[in-house]
């Protein structure tokens, strides 16, 4: 296991032994301050999402958001609670009290500690794209429902937890709708989207947060405050301890650590996947899950939530010049002295511009385009999508996961049956050594001979589904950025699912933006039906595709 230890060494500890000047710490502090003035908004909404106070969501940003930077595998991590986690720590606290949730996720971190020692990070890259797409549309929905009270101003106590009996128990309290608190929330909401569209590098969220705490101060209006709520914010960080502790409990909520430890990962290494993509850079998943349990353990020491990398912040960090984890600790350090000298001013923030926040939010966590396209996509695909989304919403996010899993790993058995079948006189899935001397004359031995050097060609053989991603992405993160041309060959590819089409759709992006042209050859006509259902129209426009690879080599090679 620790054959390579030097994979366990934090990105932090590499990036300063690979020099680390004043430039790139100037850019650091710009980059941390942005992401620290989007975040402190954001922790407080989320945590009351969760059932839990402000203070509390603020307590996690700044200790986990911290020890993910500084101890992970990704250059650009930023880590703190997540819409993600909304759905089960409300289930948990409503279940197991918040005690129970402390426990839970001092579990999750050893867990998350485990899978990292043990590089199952890896293993996490394999869970099929309408899987997550199910149960991350399914908690947008849930976030969306709970925040129907704080919208419209509801006067209702002890809401259920579970989706319909909470939509009934907010139908029945419709009589206490507040005009001004809906005004508010609606009025919130605009100026965010407005904001996005024409003034995108405006900290939306920060604005809109003080802009509505000083109109529902000067208007006395009655709505409802974090200060007549909670009581405000504290200035200082709790003592760690774990005095919460009860090995009774602990069997209670193992199930729920499991699906916290689970999401932490998940999202996780989607948000460091999606810093490589935006930088070019190449993350390492196992030191990542280990700097993620760490951080949930430390988290629930002070009394916090538990944390994940944060996609959104992640790519905020980025865009705003981010060179280091430097970036994530100091957005920590920042969102400390917000606490420390601006505490007392948190309790004017009007609930309903929160839950405004946890609008947008939940509806960038939708991925609506995505759910759309594996909706047009097989039967089986669409039946694990609405499968998963349907228990997320309406039964148990831990149970939606494990049948969506379960569903999925039949539908690619099935798939594989249907090949032996139909597709019996095509390459096996398993290929193996094969005679030089009995291989097809007409292929080229030499792929790249007169073409120009600046042309890179890739052949795939086998079914690219969602088992097989990791090593799709792999290879083209490698050969990414090198080449103006790209030739791919897929005479040999007899399928590609969604979470396949999903990995080739973000290399294609990428060589759109990078100016480099893509030819992909011997495309088989169900493998390119599947294209058309799961790749964007206006991914595909862009790209050339030829029956051969010798009329690949013939129109690149003709202008040269």
């Amino acid at each position: 296991m620790w054959r390579d230890w030097t994979l366990f060494i934090p990105k932090s500890v590499t990036v300063l032994r690979q020099g680390y000047g004043l430039a790139d710490f100037r850019s650091d502090v710009v980059a941390g301050l942005t992401v620290a003035i989007v975040a402190m908004p954001l922790a407080m909404a989320l945590a009351i999402a969760s059932g839990a106070t402000p203070a509390q969501g603020l307590i996690t940003a700044v200790v986990a958001g911290f020890l993910i930077s500084l101890l992970g595998g990704s250059r650009f991590q930023i880590g703190g609670p997540t819409g993600a986690f909304v759905v089960v720590v409300y289930g948990v606290i409503a279940k197991h009290g918040y005690d129970g949730l402390l426990i839970a996720t001092t579990l999750a971190g050893g867990i998350l500690i485990l899978a990292g020692l043990f590089r199952i990070g890896t293993l996490i890259k394999y869970i099929p794209d309408p899987v997550t797409t199910g149960f991350t549309t399914g908690i947008a929905t849930i976030i969306l429902a709970s925040q129907l009270k704080d919208i419209f101003g509801l006067s209702a106590e002890n809401v259920p937890a579970d989706f319909i009996p909470k939509l009934q128990a907010l139908w029945a309290a419709r009589a206490s709708l507040s005009l001004p608190t809906l005004a508010l929330a609606t009025t919130c909401f605009a100026a965010i989207m407005l904001l996005r569209r024409f003034a995108p590098k405006v900290p939306g969220f920060l604005v809109v947060t003080i802009a509505a705490s000083v109109a529902a101060y000067l208007l006395a209006t009655p709505i409802e405050t974090i200060g007549s709520k909670f009581g405000g914010v504290p200035s200082t960080l709790p003592t760690p301890n774990f005095a919460f502790w009860s090995w009774d409990k602990a069997r209670d909520v193992l199930p729920s650590a499991f699906t916290i430890a689970l999401l932490a990962g998940v999202e996780s290494l989607l948000s460091a996947v999606v810093a490589d993509q935006m930088t070019g850079r190449r993350h390492r998943s196992n030191i990542e899950l280990v700097a993620q349990g760490i951080a949930n353990i430390a988290s629930a020491a002070v009394g916090g939530l538990p944390a994940t990398g944060a996609i959104a912040r992640t790519a905020t960090s980025i865009r705003s010049g981010a060179r280091s984890p430097l970036a994530g600790m100091l957005h920590a350090a920042f969102l400390l002295l917000f606490m420390l000298f601006l505490a007392p001013l948190a309790k004017f923030v009007p609930l309903a511009a929160l839950a405004a926040i946890l609008v947008v939010v939940a509806l960038n966590m939708a991925e609506l385009h995505r759910f759309r396209l594996l909706l047009g996509t097989s039967n089986g695909d669409r039946a694990v999508l609405l499968l998963t989304f349907g228990l997320t919403v309406l039964v148990d996010l831990t149970l939606a996961i494990e049948v969506g899993m379960v569903l999925a790993a039949f539908v690619f058995m099935h798939r594989m049956s249907q090949l032996s079948t139909i597709e019996g006189g095509g390459p096996s899935l398993i290929e193996g050594d094969q005679d030089d001397f009995a291989r097809n004359s007409e292929v080229p031995y030499q792929p790249y001979e007169g073409l120009p050097h600046d042309t890179a060609v890739i052949t795939f053989r086998g079914p690219l589904f969602f088992g097989s991603t990791s090593v799709l992405k792999d290879a083209l993160d490698q050969i990414g950025a090198r080449s103006r041309r790209y030739i791919l060959r897929f005479e040999d590819v007899p399928l590609i699912d969604p979470t396949g089409a999903a990995a080739l759709s973000s290399f294609l992006q990428r060589a759109s933006q990078d100016h480099a042209s893509v030819t992909i050859c011997g495309v088989r006509d169900s493998v390119m039906a599947n294209l058309r259902r799961t790749v964007e129209p206006h991914v595909l426009a862009k790209i050339a595709f030829l029956p051969s690879f010798a009329a690949a080599r013939a129109a690149i090679a003709a202008p040269a």
